[in-house]
């Protein structure tokens, strides 16, 4: 099985997903979303059943996984960079109904609060698309992080940091 053919399954499955909820305005089919080279695949095939009309993300809400704290968001690297440039301006997807964090805001502490509280106010994730780090880290939860700990600033282990090096021009 090649990583295409993943990607292609997993954005079928995604599609599936949203078209049996047939979200609408009031209901809003909500969408949890990783970023990095997994997803990659997923993204391109998703983008293609888009402009098939196999789906419609206008009633789609998305949460992604993590941010970078100190990127600017208009940086190449960032995930809100990653997640328009492979996905967000290929579909149509009401830039309200994205949602992604502030590695810039001027409280972190305050923003993770505020993103919680707003994936709790949809009521729940309908479906996750998980990204997994080489050392098995999901949304920079890197190995020994608590499975009960919510949004916040993650120190990353030098694993993590080596392995999202190349980003970054080999900057660890």
């Amino acid at each position: 099985v090649t990583a295409e053919q993943v990607g292609k399954w997993a954005a079928r499955h995604i599609v599936n997903r949203i078209n049996a909820f047939k979200p609408t305005a009031d209901r809003p089919f909500v969408l949890g979303l990783p970023t990095g080279g997994t997803p990659l695949t997923a993204y391109k095939a998703l983008v293609e059943m888009h402009k098939a009309g196999l789906v419609s993300f206008k009633h789609v809400v998305t949460f992604n996984m993590d941010e970078y704290v100190g990127l600017p968001k208009e940086h190449p690297e960032s995930y809100h960079s990653f997640m328009h440039r492979n996905f967000f301006d290929h579909v149509d997807i009401p830039a309200e109904n994205i949602n992604l964090l502030n590695g810039n805001a001027p409280d972190i502490d305050a923003e993770c609060r505020l993103y919680e509280e707003k994936i709790r106010a949809y009521g729940k994730i309908n479906l996750f698309m998980g990204g997994v780090g080489n050392d098995g880290h999901i949304a920079f939860n890197e190995p020994a992080s608590s499975l009960a700990s919510r949004t916040r600033i993650k120190t990353l282990t030098h694993e993590t940091r080596v392995a999202n090096s190349r980003f970054f021009d080999g900057d660890v």
